[in-house]
């Protein structure tokens, strides 16, 4: 696997903090800093997700990728997930997540609240290797809401 990324440059009257990554697999991400109102030219134009963000969102995108494949593998009827993730981080440098929480909704025809946890547990211990590089620094909490299809 590989990325390269790289910063966007000058742009304006600001020098920016604007980056492309460039995937692999021949994809493109957008990442901006935040503005920094003491020091404008540290700081970001707020026109795309934080790196941080996007680390959160990818560690998202990778446990519900194996919550539904490891439902839809034991042949439950599941129409929709989506996770929300919530986090805290150190307060200096480096500032790690220390805490993470990820609320699962499935929707679904008669999803077992049983199969479902396994599929959560499944994978933030075997196979979504976001979550569990994570996990070295952050305590990580789940639950989970089942709605009827």
């Amino acid at each position: 696997m590989e990325c390269t990324v790289s910063w966007t440059g000058a742009t304006g009257a600001r020098s920016g903090m604007g980056f492309v990554a460039e995937t692999g697999s021949g994809h493109v991400l957008v990442m901006d800093g935040a503005p920094d109102t003491a020091r404008p030219e540290n700081g970001g134009q707020n026109l795309a997700p934080r790196p941080m963000e996007a680390v959160l969102a990818g560690t998202g995108g990778c446990t519900a990728y194996d919550v539904v494949l490891i439902l839809k593998r034991g042949r439950h009827d599941v129409r929709g997930c989506s996770v929300k993730l919530t986090s805290e981080r150190a307060p200096s440098d480096p500032k790690v997540f220390t805490r993470i929480h990820m609320h699962f909704r499935l929707t679904g025809r008669d999803l077992p609240p049983g199969a479902v946890g396994r599929a959560i547990a499944m994978s933030h211990e075997k196979y979504c290797s976001a979550s569990i590089m994570l996990g070295k620094t952050a305590e990580i909490t789940t639950s989970f809401e089942l709605i009827q299809a």
